[in-house]
């Protein structure tokens, strides 16, 4: 890293991140190089001391771009920013940080502050993409919400199909968790076929969508398990009242409207 003996009167040193190592320096250690413009003009060169992680500077859905980073002692500027790690909440240290500054040197104006949160919260690309995310949601509620009810209808629709089914099944002596098992085991098949297949669909989506996430896998085991959770339980939900109709059939009623 820089060193304050590293002003104006020496050589001038840069720091590089990763992506201008891997771009320029390919299977070579660039510590050491030096470059510089077009014109390679004498007062253009640096040198390289250091590599650092990279950082994104740009928009959150664009590349990383090559950087490097130069000594303030040589290269002066009237504006820049600070950038501070904190344990506790941000927002609450801001004030600590500006005093901070301002013990320093009381001449230093300061502005612009905010926490790394709010800033990334404020970028239009994530307002782009959390719009997004609340549209596809919606959509993913509607589709459960019909899932849910054209379940409930095979299953009713089943049931009515059975009724004659069911009323001899009770009459010779089928218990009610009998019939509840019947029809809820009909409803877990299609269910579990529905869950699988939509599992795999959702995985190949979310792997050609990969490009639209930033910091966040496209998929996780996490996210599968509980959403097929969800599935399940609403399954179970949509077929417990056909169950119930089916386990409360009169069989002799049954009989009769056959």
């Amino acid at each position: 890293m820089f060193t304050d003996a590293e002003d104006m009167s020496k050589p001038h040193v840069v720091v590089i991140n990763q992506a201008l190592a891997k771009k320029f320096f390919p299977g070579e250690d660039p510590i050491g190089q030096r470059f510089g413009d077009l014109d390679l003009d004498p007062k253009s060169i640096k040198e390289i001391i250091g590599i650092v992680d990279d950082i994104r500077e740009g928009t959150l859905d664009s590349e990383i771009w090559p950087a490097y980073y130069y000594s303030l002692n040589q290269q002066p500027d009237n504006g820049y920013s600070v950038v501070v790690r904190t344990s506790p909440a941000g927002e609450s240290l801001i004030p600590t940080v500006a005093d901070a500054i301002r013990r320093i040197d009381s001449r230093i104006n300061i502005s612009g502050q905010t926490t790394m949160t709010a800033r990334v919260n404020n970028a239009q690309s994530v307002y782009l993409r959390r719009s997004s995310t609340w549209l596809v949601g919606g959509f993913a509620a509607v589709a459960l919400l019909l899932g849910v009810v054209g379940l409930y209808g095979v299953i009713a629709y089943s049931v009515s199909q059975r009724t004659r089914e069911i009323g001899v099944r009770i009459a010779l002596g089928a218990q009610r968790g009998t019939v509840y098992r019947l029809i809820i085991k009909e409803a877990s098949v299609l269910a579990l076929a529905g869950i699988v297949i939509g599992t795999g669909c959702a995985i190949l989506a979310a792997s050609l969508m990969r490009k639209l996430l930033f910091g966040t896998p496209p998929w996780d085991l996490t996210t599968l398990v509980c959403v097929a959770a969800v599935l399940g339980a609403s399954a179970l939900l949509a077929s417990f009242l056909p169950a119930r109709r089916a386990a409360s059939v009169d069989p002799i009623s049954a009989l009769r409207a056959e």
